[in-house]
């Protein structure tokens, strides 16, 4: 007998029966059982399935579709055998057609921006909300792949919220070049003293190998620094400091950015979260002689590395600290004319766009790589007179349930000077 038909909520490990509604934030579905929320994964809206109970939680528990028992159309076979409940976490939407991913995702742009952003349905329509393809197909795009270490000293990938290391002998959506390194416990290679294997595969033509033990990183093989091709430059920094794990990915959001903010020659403009500097070359190139950038970076690896790689270009000033105290304290004032946010997953904060904002820019653009964070920023923006003007989606992570957007907000005099959705006047673009 179920819990369901003894009047109790649902119990870890049990299996029941359900129908699969729609999708949400972080790679699951949303179903319901007697009026419990389960969030389902490896399932499709729509689909009829047995699922297991992972986790239970006040109000809600979470589950993995362990059987189908009726299809949706976009259901696929998963390439990987690894991308498989209770086994590795990496990938959330390997059972999704790939044109089916990028609707999956804008949905959950689009269901974020109205219960978080307070956007309405007609404001969505106008924005266009959708996720856009990046070349390369849904496999071996990954740049960078952080392995973790388990205690037998073998490489592996974590199972979905766990530090539970499932060992692979390959995985699927890494670079062709780190797939064929000898890292993972089936070309028998043991890491006994590392915490964990960062593999790199750079634009630039670079692979390294770096082991790392209590935070400290170790060359194993290839050079401790790589390089990689962007914005019209090369850029070399340490193998294992950020940067965007698609190839295409660099170029795609400095376009994306260029589009949307439209710098001009002359103009102002700050990098906020800049790290080695990639959207400060871009808009060094649009303000040109004339016009000044600034870069805020927190992170010592960051700025040496935008030290490095600006050096030719002295127009832009790096300011090395935390973005909220660079503003709190006047470390870099007003008046500026464009601000690019690119902040962490947790998004800018209050606090950041106040102080943004206060600076009277005419337009932030604004990269995310969480529409939950991103959509309260926006909030945040419109109870302070600003607006959602421009909106694009990008599958920076296919295959995963991440989505990139890059925002256009404006304030709202400006956008009532085109009440067209989709216009633009000369002094740039709107809706995209």
């Amino acid at each position: 007998m179920t819990a369901q038909e003894h009047g109790r909520g649902l119990e870890e490990a049990e299996r029941v029966e359900l129908t699969v509604g729609a999708v949400a934030p972080g790679g699951h579905c949303v179903a319901r059982v007697d009026g419990q929320v389960v969030f389902v994964r490896h399932a499709l809206p729509g689909e009829r399935v047995v699922a297991e109970v992972t986790e239970v939680h006040r109000g809600f528990v979470r589950a993995d579709a362990v059987t189908v028992l009726q299809a949706a159309p976009d259901r696929v076979e998963q390439p990987c055998p690894y991308a498989r409940p209770g086994r590795c976490g990496g990938c959330d939407l390997q059972h999704v057609a790939p044109t089916a991913q990028l609707a999956w995702k804008a949905a959950v742009v689009r269901e974020q921006l109205t219960r978080l952003g307070g956007l309405t349905d007609a404001e969505l329509d106008a924005l266009g909300v959708r996720v856009e393809a990046l070349p390369g197909g849904s496999l071996g795009w990954r740049s960078r792949v952080r392995y973790a270490v388990d205690g037998a000293g073998r490489a592996g990938l974590l199972k979905h919220r766990s530090h539970e290391v499932v060992p692979v002998d390959r995985c699927l959506i890494a670079h062709p070049a780190i797939q064929e390194l000898p890292v993972l416990a089936a070309t028998g290679t043991r890491w006994p003293d590392a915490d964990a294997v960062e593999t790199v595969a750079s634009t630039g033509g670079d692979v390294a190998v770096t082991a790392v033990a209590d935070g400290v990183p170790r060359t194993v093989s290839g050079a401790d620094r790589v390089g990689e091709v962007a914005a019209g430059r090369r850029w070399t920094l340490p193998a294992s400091s950020f940067w965007q794990v698609h190839p295409a990915a660099a170029d795609t959001l400095v376009a994306a950015v260029l589009a949307l903010a439209d710098p001009r020659p002359g103009e102002r403009a700050w990098d906020l979260y800049g790290g080695a500097g990639l959207f400060a070359a871009a808009l060094a190139g649009r303000v040109g002689e004339a016009g000044r950038v600034t870069l805020v970076e927190s992170a010592g690896q960051g700025v040496a590395a935008a030290r490095e790689n600006l050096r030719d270009l002295p127009r832009v000033e790096i300011v090395p600290a935390r973005v909220e105290t660079a503003l709190a304290r006047r470390r870099i004032t007003g008046p500026v004319d464009v601000v690019v946010l690119d902040p962490p997953r947790s998004g800018a904060g209050a606090r950041v766009v106040r102080d943004v904002v206060a600076a009277g820019p005419r337009a932030v653009a604004y990269v995310a790589c969480d529409p939950a964070a991103f959509a309260r920023d926006v909030r945040t923006f419109a109870g302070l007179g600003w607006r959602l003007a421009g909106l694009r989606g990008f599958d920076l992570f296919p295959m995963t349930q991440h989505v990139e957007l890059v925002g256009l907000l404006l304030p709202a005099e400006v956008l009532g000077r085109d009440p067209s959705p989709t216009g633009s006047d000369k002094k740039g673009p709107f809706l995209t």
